[in-house]
């Protein structure tokens, strides 16, 4: 039997949000047909709902009418969430299917949905960075985190900004039929090899302009491709051939963070993907990531995520994240 899996849809949603995980699915259903995935798109009402682009997607059962057990139900996100908290109809259709689904998951700020429906109280959530804050003011019984791609509570799951809906639908394809899967699917799609759920949604650029001089965007990209060369002042200084001071100045009035700064963050992200990814000791990851010493690593991590390095392996590291 197949897996169903419900979407649900309204005026103004994300198209990729929607197209995304359900490329996903399909795509896993040429692999293994069986038991596959049977996708069903409902809305309030009936009939073609227009994404937020201006293309429409065909609803073919109204919300109200959708019955029986449900694999995987989820919520789509899209600029007009704001205004559809206010559709009762919307909210009750959504907390009414949920009761009997597997599954829940939310795209994006699809988590809102989910959050008025009454399916996120007392549970860890992650939604779009840019609105992060916001959802952790109006729903405070949230646990809400910003970082992660994706997380995982119970049999409810959230996704952050449009792409990580893809990561998603990759992991609960891998957990239904193995990562060997999920891997296949990410190839055929040209898609990133399945991105651990703990990985961050703020790459070092997001966290950090980019500069408008291109000796300044050289040493960005050379900072984030080299994390265990000489990431000093003066040797940054050296190389875009400024003095260390006029360096110094102009990389944080065009960055927003000073040059040490930007190496920290940078240096912690590669830390975090060879803990998410590989199965190295921490004093190999302190020194291939340029932080040194595991003590430097451990002092950076608490810094930036209130977790040590091995806490942070054991919630985050890809299953498949296990070469030397």
């Amino acid at each position: 039997m197949q897996r169903r899996v419900v979407i649900v849809i309204f005026d103004g949603f994300q198209m990729f949000d929607l197209a995304g995980p359900a490329d996903v699915f399909t795509t896993a259903n040429l692999l293994v047909p069986e038991p596959g995935y049977r996708i069903e798109v409902t809305a309030v009402r009936a009939g073609a709902v227009p994404a937020h682009n201006g293309i429409a997607t065909f609803a073919e059962t109204p919300l109200a009418e959708v019955a029986g057990p449900i694999d995987t139900l989820l919520v789509i996100g899209g600029l007009s969430v704001p205004e559809h908290l206010r559709d009762r109809e919307l909210v009750a259709g959504v907390a009414r299917l949920a009761a009997g689904s597997r599954r829940v998951a939310s795209v994006c700020n699809g988590s809102f949905l989910l959050a008025e429906a009454g399916l996120l109280g007392g549970r860890r959530a992650t939604t779009h960075w840019l609105v992060a804050g916001e959802m952790a003011d109006r729903y405070p019984d949230v646990e809400v985190d910003a970082d992660p791609i994706y997380i995982r509570d119970g049999n409810v799951w959230t996704s952050a900004g449009v792409s990580s809906g893809v990561d998603l639908a990759l992991a609960l394809v891998a957990g239904d039929h193995g990562h060997t899967l999920a891997r296949n699917v990410a190839r055929g799609l040209v898609v990133y090899l399945h991105r651990p759920g703990g990985q961050s949604q703020f790459s070092v650029p997001m966290r950090a302009a980019v500069p408008r001089a291109e000796p300044l965007r050289d040493i960005q990209a050379f900072v984030d491709a080299n994390p265990a060369e000489d990431l000093s002042v003066p040797a940054l200084a050296r190389r875009a051939g400024m003095s260390e001071r006029h360096f110094s100045r102009v990389f944080t009035e065009q960055t927003g963070v000073s040059p040490g700064r930007y190496v920290e963050r940078s240096r912690a992200d590669a830390a975090r993907r060879l803990l998410e990814t590989t199965g190295h000791p921490l004093d190999r990851v302190a020194r291939e990531s340029g932080l040194g010493a595991p003590e430097t690593l451990y002092r950076v991590f608490r810094r930036h995520w209130r977790v040590s390095p091995g806490d942070y392996r054991r919630r985050f590291r890809s299953k498949e994240g296990t070469r030397a």
